[in-house]
């Protein structure tokens, strides 16, 4: 089998699981398969294996933590009134930016990702910051390891 045909089947058959166990088993705990699948394309965008799952994993997650605190700067910055979460966006996406230089955090593009899943998740499900940032981190998580194991049984596929 090619490689893109058995990516293609390992992708679709996990796509099936993965869809059932976040709609089912962890709907309970605000677990996000939109937030999965985000990972599950980082950990490919980020070059796959062991490494694109360690940078989907830690920048997507540091970007969840600067973006839940985004939010939360701009409850604080109320005084600016419609600027006040422009200006807060704009200094988590510095920060994000800066932090860049830091090996682990090098990885932009993931942080933003991470940064757009909570946000999304606080202000699709009206969550508190503080309440978006596990179920976020935990669907990172496990979207990540969807797309490690994609990798792995498609190249299991590929093999004589």
């Amino acid at each position: 089998m090619t490689a893109l045909i058995a990516l293609a089947v390992s992708i679709g058959i996990l796509a099936v699981v993965a869809t059932w166990v976040f709609l089912g088993p962890l709907a309970a705990f605000q677990m996000q398969i939109w937030q999965a699948f985000i990972a599950w394309a980082c950990f490919f965008h980020s070059g796959g294996k062991t490494d694109g799952l360690t940078k989907t994993v830690v920048c997507m997650s540091f970007g969840a933590a600067i973006g839940m605190a985004a939010v939360m700067l701009a409850g604080q910055l109320g005084a600016l009134g419609a600027l006040a979460a422009p200006v807060a966006v704009g200094i988590g996406a510095a920060v994000i930016v800066l932090a860049a230089h830091i090996g682990l955090l090098a990885t932009i593009p993931a942080c933003v990702y991470g940064f757009a899943a909570v946000a999304g998740l606080i202000l699709l499900k009206g969550l508190a910051p503080m309440a978006a940032i596990v179920p976020t981190i935990a669907s990172i998580v496990l979207g990540a390891i969807f797309g490690w194991l994609s990798e792995m049984l498609a190249g299991k596929m590929t093999k004589a």
